[in-house]
């Protein structure tokens, strides 16, 4: 990995700086003078704010409770029962719920959803519609027996069902969860199955790319492979008769016309279950991550109240699958009482400036994606059309290249930003992100966020600036997961994230922290894969390659490329006698796409005489993912740990094919 020089990044020129006058307008201006006025401090710049909020941790949360009006039963007198890591405790004996939030003070005739399909249908869902499907739909749940703790869970697209249906199930204390219906069944079941629920909400599919994807069939199967499900709710986004499951089927219209009060949220506790995210399953079994009520909707009062400045006069458009956080993230919009797009279909069908449109057409001022569709627009040679309402771009999923702010610059003018974040599934937030009063600097993120306190160290475990290390967060922040599922003695949370640095969260990312306190990722230290924002498990794709008739094993790993672009290959050893022609190929890919999805597709298949194994047998996926990178040989591991050190000289120099 190459080092970043600090005094090479001192000499980089911003590409956007914010206006004074628009700065100073800020939700962010506005709660650094009240925390000035309420701590006697002078906090002159944002990184004067940042080291008081991580240095004054308990200060700074009461300041975003107040600042937001959180409400909860009863008030809060601690913010930090416990601080350890793992195991912190945030604000004991606090009861609230993350829909009161949502609902809080809405103007019933505004604008809460705007539904998108790639076909071209569109219907606005009001916030008074909302509140009342939400009501509708909690109550239809209470009917059918579900009760706090209870685990509601959906096989569907983006779209206002699933938003209705994660609200419904929080609003009663359910736990919600979620796989899109691109996921094949085998797939969604490595996830959902593990949560044993009780309730699943199924489409009949999705579209994409100019196509229309029937998928009864999988959540049929879906159906079987989760035992503990006792109701099915069919959803037809496709407009698709339901097929009976064999369990107790009922129509999503039922659910939308259940007779109900007034929609009442539940008290919880602070860390109650709001859903179950999963890791990747790189290692094996994807793991769930446990999120609460209470961190979620503190953390995104802030995040997005004061990071990107977000009000009700927002509408976001972030591109995102129901698999993946960001949209989590999206969802959380609603918090502020801005609204969001919900679209299902490809972002480049039928050209790529299909999002462009309709951040057009549909008044968006955010528009968020990942920087594989940057680049896909600028080497399209799309242009953006005047006349729109942007006033921010955003993008995650993987590093910002910094042509693509340039892009963005050419194209939109020095007003509206192009903020690049990062973060992940594991914290549902960030942890590099953007301020209103921060400039930007191409390829990097301008800011670590208020209260988290993001370091990058050594293997040591020592700070270092200007050059690469591990990513870290040293103090707890609210949407660290509450647990991992299944985990009761908190071993595999504690194995996932604290075992290199003992009470230090290590994210996983390369990362620098440059001399003017931007971050700049560098990829993953570890072998998650990244497909256009969505992490993907190697464990996924093993498990189907190699039950192929002729493959003895296999070995995937993705590489970030110095251009911003993404290679995903898979090496495959294969037994005597097999050969690696079209038709395996096509066998390998057409198994991947019907049993997980088009995005554990590798990119290139390479065959290779074995897979190299540490002494203890596991893959070398992260030393194979940097040599790649061009890290010479020995820097990446000793040859006395592998099991056939020949085997490595057999990745030095590989590249992506041109």
């Amino acid at each position: 990995m190459t080092a970043v020089p600090t005094d090479a990044s001192s000499a980089v020129a911003p590409v956007w700086v914010p206006d004074p006058q628009v700065a100073a307008r800020s939700r962010l201006a506005a709660f650094t003078r009240e925390v000035e006025k309420a701590h006697g401090v002078d906090l002159a710049d944002y990184d004067a704010l940042w080291t008081w909020s991580v240095d004054h941790l308990e200060e700074f949360w009461t300041a975003v409770w107040a600042f937001f009006d959180m409400r909860s039963e009863p008030a809060p007198t601690t913010v930090l029962g416990s601080g350890d890591m793992p195991g912190a405790t945030w604000f004991p004996g606090v009861r609230l719920n993350y829909v009161s939030h949502v609902f809080r003070d809405r103007s019933p005739d505004a604008v809460a959803v705007v539904e998108l399909t790639e076909p071209g249908d569109a219907r606005q869902v009001t916030w008074a519609e909302l509140e009342n499907q939400v009501s509708a739909v909690a109550a239809a749940l209470r009917e059918l027996g579900i009760d706090a703790g209870d685990r509601v869970v959906g096989y569907v697209p983006n779209s206002a069902a699933a938003i209705v249906a994660f609200l419904a199930a929080a609003s009663i204390g359910a736990v919600w969860s979620c796989c899109g219906p691109d996921y094949a069944a085998d797939a969604a079941a490595n996830r959902l199955a593990q949560l044993q629920p009780r309730v699943l909400l199924a489409a009949d599919g999705y579209y994409f790319g100019g196509k229309t994807f029937d998928r009864r069939e999988d959540y049929a199967r879906l159906v079987e492979l989760l035992p503990t499900v006792e109701h099915v709710v069919h959803v037809p986004h496709l407009g698709l008769p339901a097929i009976g499951t064999g369990r107790h089927d009922v129509s999503w219209a039922r659910m939308l016309t259940t007779d109900h009060d007034r929609l009442s949220p539940i008290p919880l506790p602070f860390d109650h279950p709001l859903w179950v995210l999963f890791s990747s399953g790189t290692t094996g079994i994807p793991k769930g991550l446990v999120h609460g009520h209470g961190g979620v909707a503190l953390d995104y009062q802030k995040h997005v109240g004061l990071q990107l400045d977000v009000t009700r006069r927002d509408r976001m458009l972030w591109y995102s699958t129901t698999n993946w956080m960001m949209w989590n993230f999206a969802v959380n919009m609603l918090l502020l009482g801005a609204s969001m797009v919900a679209y299902d279909g490809s972002p480049t069908f039928p050209s790529p400036d299909r999002l462009w449109q309709i951040a057009a057409e549909h008044d968006v001022t955010i528009l968020g994606a990942s920087p594989g569709y940057l680049q896909a627009c600028e080497q399209h040679g799309t242009t953006i059309a005047a006349g729109n309402q942007l006033r921010m771009i955003g993008a995650t999923g993987s590093p910002v290249p910094p042509a693509a702010f340039h892009w963005i610059a050419e194209q939109l003018g020095d007003r509206i930003p192009l903020v690049s974040m990062s973060g992940g599934t594991d914290i549902v937030s960030a942890l590099a992100t953007g301020a209103p009063t921060r400039p930007i600097w191409p390829g990097e993120l301008s800011a670590r966020p208020l209260g988290v306190a993001v370091d990058t160290w050594n293997e040591a475990g020592e700070s270092i600036r200007g050059t690469v290390g591990e990513l870290v967060v040293t103090k707890p922040m609210p949407t660290m997961p509450v647990t991992l599922w299944n985990d009761p003695d908190g071993s595999k949370y504690h194995e996932a994230y604290f075992a290199t640095f003992p009470g230090v969260w290590r994210h996983g990312d390369w990362a620098t922290i440059t001399d003017r306190g931007s971050v700049i990722i560098h990829g993953r230290s570890d072998a998650t894969l990244n497909r256009n924002g969505v992490r993907l498990g190697s464990a996924d794709i093993y498990e189907i390659v190699e039950k192929l008739a002729g493959v003895v094993e296999s070995l995937v790993v993705g590489v970030e490329l110095p251009d911003g672009g993404y290679w995903m290959p898979l090496f495959v050893a294969l037994e005597d006698g097999a050969v690696l022609d079209d038709e395996l190929e096509a066998r390998i890919s057409g198994e991947l796409r019907t049993r997980a999805s088009r995005r554990h597709v590798p990119d290139s298949i390479i065959e290779v005489p074995a897979i190299p194994h540490t002494r203890t047998g596991k893959k070398l996926e992260v030393p194979i993912k940097r040599i790649l990178q061009g890290a010479a040989l020995d820097t990446v591991i000793s040859r006395g740990a592998v099991d056939d050190p020949s085997l490595l000289d057999l990745f030095t120099g590989l590249k992506p094919p041109s």
